[in-house]
């Protein structure tokens, strides 16, 4: 086992510099992180960064970056530019001892080096791994299945979403053409709503470059298990977000579970079957399986029991917030209600965290984290989407616009800012692009044929934590 430790030599007489673990590079991790370089001293402690990629996503763009919309590398935030007085360390946390302060790490040079997984050592651990698609043990989702939780997927759906159309324009089979044009989306949360609402208006505005490829072709269908959509917005917008969608042709079946995708094709508990070569899961997510590898406290759903001062609830030198913890809602009129875990908090409850660490370190009291929720927006496609915000209704265009407005203000840095006001910018002067750059999936492929060996597969990513 290697040996690695955040600690750095203090000068002689000085005490040591309090060692900061900050696991996730998430909202909670970036934002905590990025608060603590700004107000800690130089001689005051180190922060170390372990997260799966260099950068943070925001992911309320990744609608928009499916569609086409914005570019994915303006979606992304690099950690290294943005975090430049923390080490960040682009691995995994295998497990936690905290009892012992140390954190198992495994890095992209691990199987390489052949020396076993790093363990680094704090002193002020903050847990902010965020979470991972919920899965059920479904027949052929495993093998068929599409997720969207990663800027990765979004791009790749976006993709497939076109190559299915270039499919359906040159077969000669019906039967292909079906299920080609055929996309079946699962879950009626944010993430499914907004990417179908994206995707159908995007593969809509395509179409009209199809010789023989109509947008009444398309089969889109909505999958939710409860008896609503978009609960977040309210009932009576739900209801129209359902009403807008069955408008574009839109199948919404709700109180309604996929069965199987076994095969490439959708059986639904109706008892309707859709061949398909799109199924796309938003059906809800999980605490992250590190939680599960620690020696915290955690609560019946697998997330880390919080106080509200966003400390892990009797451990010392323990934080947590985001989707990994149970934060309680001190702000609710009925007691032991928890706050929802979305972005909203997690951006709120980063700052709160950081000041409340900075405050610990300095024997100051530490505060309570209190936010009332506002509302959501959620777009629709472009010029059309839905709101609640504090206790107003939006609907149409200035749903739309409010949905760009915010989230515009809440992206992280100037300069992806400025970079995502110029896509829309440009968007808004010239047409969209229509182009697939499926291949840059399997970059090696060509050039494998053109040396006679054939195309071959990819070789297989490092593993990582089952997220099934």
């Amino acid at each position: 086992m290697v040996k690695a430790s955040n600690s750095q030599g203090s000068a002689p007489g000085t005490p040591p510099r309090t060692r900061i673990l900050v696991v996730g590079g998430g909202y909670v991790g970036m934002y905590t992180a990025l608060r603590l370089q700004k107000k800690l001293r130089p001689d005051e402690a180190e922060i170390t960064v372990v997260t799966p990629e260099p950068y943070m996503t925001y992911q309320p763009f990744l609608p928009e970056a499916a569609a086409g919309n914005i570019s994915p590398r303006h979606v992304v935030v690099p950690l290294r530019r943005v975090l430049d007085k923390c080490r960040i360390v682009i691995g995994e946390a295998q497990r936690i001892d905290h009892a012992k302060r140390t954190a198992t790490v495994t890095t992209l040079a691990t199987d390489e080096e052949g020396a076993g997984p790093l363990q680094v050592e704090y002193d002020e651990l903050v847990l902010a791994p965020g979470s991972v698609s919920r899965t059920l043990p479904i027949p052929g989702l495993a093998d068929y299945g599409i997720g969207f939780k990663a800027v990765e997927e979004a791009i790749g759906l976006r993709n497939h979403v076109i190559e299915q159309m270039d499919i359906a324009s040159s077969t000669r089979d019906p039967a292909i053409r079906d299920a080609a044009l055929t996309f079946v989306f699962v879950g009626g949360g944010f993430a499914g709503v907004e990417a179908l609402g994206e995707l159908e208006d995007m593969a809509r505005y395509a179409a009209r470059y199809y010789h023989n490829v109509k947008a009444e072709d398309m089969k889109w269908i909505l999958v939710e298990a409860s008896d609503r959509i978009l609960p977040e917005v309210g009932p009576q917008m739900g209801r129209y977000t359902v009403r807008e969608l069955r408008r574009r042709g839109i199948d919404v079946r709700m109180e309604t579970r996929l069965d199987s995708c076994e095969n490439r094709v959708a059986v639904l508990s109706d008892g309707s079957r859709f061949p398909t070569r799109t199924i796309v899961w938003t059906a809800g997510v999980r605490p992250h399986p590190i939680l599960a590898a620690t020696d915290l406290p955690k609560n019946d759903r697998g997330r880390l029991v919080c106080t509200a001062q966003l400390t892990v609830e009797g451990v010392e030198h323990a934080w947590a917030a985001g989707d990994a913890a149970a934060v309680p809602d001190v702000t609710a009129d009925e007691p032991g209600r928890e706050c929802a875990p979305n972005a909203q908090h997690a951006v709120r409850q980063a700052k709160v965290l950081a000041d409340n660490l900075l405050a610990s370190l300095r024997g100051e009291p530490l505060r309570e984290y209190a936010h009332k929720y506002v509302g959501s927006v959620a777009s629709l496609g472009l010029h059309k989407g839905v709101g609640h915000i504090y206790g107003r209704k939006l609907k149409a265009y200035p749903a739309w616009l409010m949905h760009r407005t915010y989230h515009l203000s809440r992206v992280p840095t100037f300069n992806r800012k400025m970079r995502v006001l110029a896509e829309w910018t440009l968007a808004g002067l010239f047409k969209r692009e229509i182009v697939s750059l499926g291949s840059l999936e399997h970059p090696r492929a060509e050039f494998e044929l053109a040396a006679g060996g054939g195309p071959k597969e990819p070789p297989p990513k490092p593993p990582k934590h089952d997220e099934g």
